[in-house]
């Protein structure tokens, strides 16, 4: 039996960065839900507890509580932010609302090492996102860290093996975090960092078979990288068992369709349908403006036209495969099914309607994409396929804005080829995140020889990322983004202007709608 570190989640957006951090120290983590029995936690193997952070109050009503009995297994636990107002609140000390709520970056003193933060600086920068503080501590615990509004930002009782921190240390913000996770993984858990991303595709493989058994698998095919990764997991596991469906919806990429065909169907040979509902979606799209609902339009239309490739498929389907990510389903949870807030709706992620009578096998759930293209390079998937930089799921309908026409959509793929071209011959679609071109139904007055245009605007978007959580806009050399706009400018008819957008994720998001 693998040694287990468990997370329990309550309800936290960052319980799988938890995770994520967990697994770069090659350690094996498992996700349970915050009420998770202790007795279960025992069958399980577990040599170390996380609570993770959360958005309630631990006196509201609503608010998750563990099983009192985790603090008697008699194995460490660390709490982090609600975490460790848990504990605060379960052992005896005393939790508070904050007069002034932490939020964002702030200053952690070190005031005792301990084994959490052994080898660490006295001061670190720190990401703090909570209400409420710790006021008293509980028996047996002292400080050991000081925030600007906490004097027990840090706490410890090391006899029995309790630790909690009133900060995030799984974020990219604050300094030293990952050390502060792998001292308590090593240092106080005594786990063994012996998880790699063979081990992860072994899981996978074993559980996607437990699961599907000897039945019928679909997955939509889109030729992205988290599609072509989840269809290589699926095919490893159950081979022939797995239908790829791919559908034209008319928002694809300039030779997207054959590119797709050739690859899957000529090259991996896996059982690959195509269906052209590229009509059906642009009909349905027809004077929609508002972005959520052409999700929803592009979602709904996307479920219908899965439903009828079912009857040309032999044997009865009985799952559904999508290649969902966890930054695809943390933004897409409703408040009734996670305390986190909703940022943006997605027809990857649930909505599947009951009529269709599929279970739904999402074996990248747990990952983020850097972590996905490294499963990709394990199963010999090629480099083309496995950096192939993020593409949405309703595809080009969310980089359209305004109405969706034939023309726009015309307009938009000429451009975007133009750019992937010139990231490709600079070498820059290698080293960042994302590029792309977004259509602005804006049109602008220029000058081509001696005529006067009036034509429309193309945005770029050109980001640096390492889990599409956070974003920054990539510095490209300004002679690649003369050449880029010179171009799209002079070889797309319809453009008459390009910009660059410099926005970062947060406040902005990566796509435009």
């Amino acid at each position: 039996m693998p040694q287990i570190i468990a997370v329990l989640d309550f309800g936290s957006q960052l319980t799988q960065v938890i995770a994520r951090r967990i697994r770069e120290c090659q350690v094996y983590s498992k996700i349970f839900h915050y009420a998770t029995p202790a007795a279960k936690l025992r069958e399980e193997g577990v040599i170390g507890i996380i609570l993770s952070g959360g958005p309630q109050s631990v006196y509201a009503k609503t608010a998750p509580h563990p099983d009192r009995a985790i603090f008697e297994l008699g194995v460490p636990i660390l709490g982090i932010c609600y975490g460790v107002q848990l504990m605060g609140h379960h052992l005896g000390g005393h939790v508070a609302h904050s007069r002034a709520r932490e939020y964002g970056h702030g200053q952690l003193s070190i005031k005792k090492a301990g084994k959490l933060f052994a080898g660490l600086p006295k001061t670190l920068r720190i990401w703090n996102s909570h209400g409420d503080k710790l006021e008293k501590l509980p028996p047996g615990f002292v400080a050991t860290a000081v925030s600007d509004n906490s004097p027990f930002a840090g706490i410890e009782d090391r006899k029995r093996g309790f630790y909690g921190i009133q900060f995030h240390p799984e974020v990219f913000h604050t300094e030293r975090g990952g050390e502060m996770i792998r001292n308590f993984l090593v240092g106080i858990c005594g786990a063994k960092q012996d998880w790699t991303t063979k081990d992860f595709i072994a899981q996978s493989v074993a559980g996607i078979r437990e699961q599907v058994g000897k039945g019928r698998v679909l997955l939509g095919l889109s030729g992205g990288v988290d599609s072509s990764v989840a269809a290589a997991l699926l095919h490893k596991a159950i081979g022939q068992q797995l239908t790829c469906v791919f559908v034209d919806n008319g928002l694809l990429r300039k030779g997207e369709r054959a590119a797709v065909e050739k690859l899957y169907g000529d090259h991996f040979h896996i059982d690959l349908r195509v269906v052209d509902a590229s009509k059906l979606f642009l009909q349905r799209l027809k004077g929609v403006t508002e972005p959520e609902q052409k999700r929803k339009i592009i979602g709904r239309t996307f479920v219908e036209v899965f439903e009828k490739s079912l009857k040309s498929i032999k044997g009865s389907a009985e799952f559904l495969a999508q290649g969902t990510l966890y930054p695809d389903v943390i933004e897409s949870v409703s408040i009734q099914g996670n305390p986190a807030s909703l940022i943006k709706t997605h027809h990857n992620v649930g909505g599947l309607p009951e009529r269709m009578k599929l279970k739904l096998v999402e074996p990248l759930r747990q990952l983020f994409k850097d972590e996905v293209r490294r499963v990709g390079e394990a199963l010999g998937l090629p480099k083309e396929v496995v950096w192939r930089q993020p593409f949405p799921g309703p595809g080009l309908g969310v980089r359209v804005m305004g109405e969706i026409t034939a023309q726009n959509l015309e307009i938009l793929r000429n451009a975007d080829y133009v750019l992937q071209e010139e990231m490709m011959a600079s070498g820059y679609y290698w080293k960042v995140w994302q590029s792309f071109c977004v259509f602005l139904p804006v049109q602008t007055v220029g000058v081509f020889g001696d005529e006067r245009t009036y034509d429309y605007v193309i945005a770029l978007r050109i980001v640096e990322s390492t889990d599409a959580m956070t974003a920054d806009w990539a510095k490209l050399p300004h002679e690649v983004l003369q050449k880029i706009s010179s171009r799209i400018t002079n070889e797309v008819r319809g453009v008459g202007r390009v910009v660059f957008d410099i926005s970062s994720k947060p406040p902005a998001t990566i796509e435009w709608e």
